[in-house]
């Protein structure tokens, strides 16, 4: 049917677009499968289903490397994979922010996946027009590259010195601005975001928004703030927006999995912050480091090996450090 060869194989940001159809077929698949039939009902997550579904998302997202180092080549393939851990990691970091907004707003552990649910749903979307926007600016002018460097080594030098400094969320502005111009409930209405409810002095029912509702806006709000580090992350590795979207998204799908279990165990990675820093600061100066050598970049497997080394180092220092002390 040349009709229908024509759609698959038309390009589409420099990829065929049976690629993009494939990926986002795959994504799909994924969330119909977590909401519609693994977490149809809200419950609390355990420690061993949160490892068993991290461990399935983690290895899609490798499979997937896998069908990009064989379509598109081992520099993509390299590229891709450390996308995807630099992209792992940050949203590691940003675990910890969660369990603290969850914390603060009393949120119990069986509401808690459906505000990740549609808090990965939106990071689908805003990444998609970050990442796009991001694009064409490099395009219109590849200096920018620069100023992203710039940022991510700046980022890095201040995350490494900046030490655990917490997410102070009572005094954030975005919350007293919702706050401020929302109807809130006093508590929990269960799983639900928005309520109806009676208004002082007035005889009709309106519009509530819950606390749950709050901590999504507030989570969507961090991964804006973190997007500002990985955006130019991901640019500085790759400029293919397949590799870069992709890599993005596959590491950030686990992020509800991942965080059941890693909010439990935030203290035993204490030192991976620090690793991450580095690999910020790694990665934000092989673009000048390149022009120094006389190079078009840095080699994509070097720069993958360097991360890996970097983000391993971070873990295996951090499980040893606070492992906790032999009983006597």
């Amino acid at each position: 049917m040349p009709a229908l060869d024509f759609v698959l194989f038309s390009t589409l940001f420099g990829k065929p677009a049976w690629m993009w159809l494939a990926f986002l077929g795959i994504i799909v698949t994924l969330l119909v499968v977590d909401l519609g039939l693994l977490h149809k009902e809200q419950r609390e997550i355990s420690m061993r289903e949160s490892l068993v579904l991290s461990a399935v998302y983690i290895g899609l997202g490798l499979a997937f490397g896998g069908f990009v180092w064989w379509s598109l080549g081992a520099g993509a393939g390299a590229e891709y994979l450390t996308g995807f851990a630099v992209e792992k990691a940050l949203a590691m970091d940003n675990v910890f922010v969660i369990a603290m907004i969850f914390a603060f707003f009393g949120i119990p552990r069986a509401y808690q996946h459906r505000v990740l649910f549609w808090g990965v749903l939106g990071v689908i979307v805003l990444r998609a027009i970050m990442i796009a926007a991001g694009a064409a600016i490099i395009e219109a002018a590849s200096w920018v590259l620069y100023v992203f460097a710039a940022i991510l080594v700046a980022t890095g030098v201040k995350m490494f010195f900046a030490g655990d400094k917490p997410y102070d969320i009572a005094s954030s502005g975005l919350l007293r601005f919702l706050r401020g111009r929302l109807r809130v409930t006093d508590g929990l209405e269960g799983e639900r975001f928005f309520v109806r409810r009676p208004v002082t002095g007035a005889k009709t029912l309106a519009w509530h928004v819950t606390p749950l509702f709050l901590a999504l806006v507030l989570i969507e709000a961090a991964d804006v703030i973190f997007a500002v580090d990985s955006v130019p992350a991901i640019f500085a590795i790759t400029r293919d927006p397949f590799v870069i979207y992709t890599s993005n998204i596959f590491a950030i799908l686990g992020l509800r999995a991942l965080y059941f279990a890693l909010s439990a165990l935030v203290d035993r990675f204490h030192y991976l912050k620090y690793a991450l820093a580095l690999v910020l600061v790694f990665i934000g100066s092989k673009i000048v480091l390149a022009d120094l050598l006389g190079l078009e970049k840095i080699p994509p497997a070097i720069a993958l090996g360097v991360t890996l080394a970097i983000l391993t180092g971070g873990v295996v220092v951090s499980l040893v450090k606070t492992r906790p002390p032999k009983a006597t």
